[in-house]
């Protein structure tokens, strides 16, 4: 069954009808004290919940494994993105494929599946955001924004119109009930699968909410769990692009909604001598090494992008370690108010990239704002990409919260400011002071 997202309401309390109603009364029953394997008061039977379902391998374990224990599950797929737009080729829809292996997967599990139409808010609140983003000369993150904005955000709230009691997801984070009742979100029982950097900004409501029955296995358990229960996606591949760049080349995007991001520029070095041209500054990214098109005794990297003139800065790979971060649309979920737990400053771990590891460093109020310094400094602190905070270094370290890059530095707060005019001249004076 297939929604329009502009009758989603409406048609929202006829799927509620038609699995027996919205009462959340039921599905709020009490039996004494006792709380269920997701921490909800009430026997399974009498609990639902709404699973997104993507049509991958570790959502259909996730709705397989709610449904063995007994839960009113309800399996609702997000058609977020029609490919064959992208590519302008009829019928070029992986998503389409995903819609199909879900529903095949509800149907062997015996639960209801619906398709909601997503295209228009995902469109407005991701796409155009990740163009924007890449045009001003960052590097965007698009799942953050698709679980903040869309998934955390709309869906949770068809959830709850649908009576659940909880949504839950495939993805490879944790949460425990706290002492005080709320809810904490932790890393990954398997490192190599952990989620968490993509969840940063997640609210405590939001969370309370969540469900995440994967955090304790590795993906060998997943895929096996698959087998015994026979699902079809089984040894279905792991998805491994951004699901609305098909192509892998997003650029494709980029070119279609901010044409101006396309167009040519200098490539200068630390003092600002132009030493090459490029075709557009959202074919770079801070750290790149590769594709720069320039002949160089030593190798040269990526420093920064200087959208507002079209330029690339390059540099010798010492100059990309920096030591401060700027930022922006923080998001805290750790104990109490946020500025009264930093104090003075605030010791933690932060992430910088999904792929790395948690460092020491940090977290202090700034002008008003929010800077973190990181101890060792870090390699490839790219603008637009997320600084998520952890109590721990390893194992299922807390996520306390975090928030986007908006700019990066070379020095320590304590070693001044650049005052150069120029974004290339202050990256030389921030290395030479």
């Amino acid at each position: 069954m297939a929604l329009d997202g502009a009758e989603l309401l409406l048609n929202t309390e006829d799927v509620a009808d038609s699995q027996g109603g919205c009462d959340l009364a039921r599905s709020h029953e009490l039996t004494g004290s006792m709380l269920n394997s997701l921490d909800l008061e009430g026997r399974p039977q009498d609990t639902r919940v709404v699973v997104a379902m993507s049509g991958g391998v570790d959502s259909s374990v996730t709705a397989a494994l709610l449904k063995s224990e007994g839960y009113d599950v309800v399996g609702i797929t997000l058609q977020l993105y029609d490919h064959g737009a992208a590519t302008h080729r009829k019928g070029a829809c992986c998503a389409g494929q995903d819609i199909h292996d879900a529903r095949n997967v509800a149907e062997r599990l015996g639960v209801p599946h619906y398709v909601l139409d997503y295209e228009s808010r995902f469109r407005e609140t991701v796409i155009e955001n990740f163009a924007d983003s890449y045009a001003s000369g960052e590097t965007p993150v698009p799942c953050i924004e698709c679980n903040r904005l869309v998934k955390f955000r709309d869906l949770l709230a068809t959830a709850r119109e649908l009576g659940a009691a909880a949504l839950a997801t495939g993805h490879y984070v944790a949460s425990r009930r706290s002492p005080g009742g709320s809810r904490t979100l932790l890393c990954a029982a398997d490192a190599d699968r952990d989620q968490s950097y993509f969840l940063f900004a997640t609210t405590r409501e939001q969370l309370d909410f969540l469900r995440f029955p994967l955090g304790d296995m590795t993906k060998a358990q997943t895929r096996e769990l698959a087998r015994r229960f026979g699902l079809p996606v089984a040894d279905k591949h792991d998805s491994q692009d951004i699901c609305f760049v098909p192509t892998g080349h997003y650029t494709d995007i980029i070119s279609q909604l901010k044409p101006n991001a396309m167009l040519s520029g200098d490539i200068v070095d630390l003092d600002g001598r132009v030493i090459g041209h490029h075709e557009g500054i959202v074919n770079f990214t801070v750290g790149q090494r590769r594709g720069l098109g320039i002949a160089s005794g030593a190798p040269l990297y990526v420093l920064s992008l200087d959208a507002a003139n079209r330029r690339v800065v390059v540099g010798p790979r010492e100059a990309l370690k920096m030591h401060r971060i700027v930022l922006r649309d923080v998001n805290w979920i750790g104990d109490g108010a946020l500025d009264l737990a930093i104090g003075a400053g605030l010791e933690l771990f932060v992430r910088v990239r999904s792929t790395r590891k948690p460092q020491p460093a940090w977290l202090r109020v700034v002008d008003g704002g929010y800077e973190v310094e990181l101890v060792a400094g870090e390699e490839g602190v790219s603008p637009g990409q997320a600084c998520v905070f952890y109590d721990g270094p390893e194992g299922q370290a807390r996520v306390l919260g975090g928030g986007f890059i908006a700019r990066a530095m070379a020095q320590r707060a304590n070693e001044g400011a650049a005052r150069n005019s120029t974004p290339a001249q202050s990256f030389a004076a921030e290395l030479r002071g």
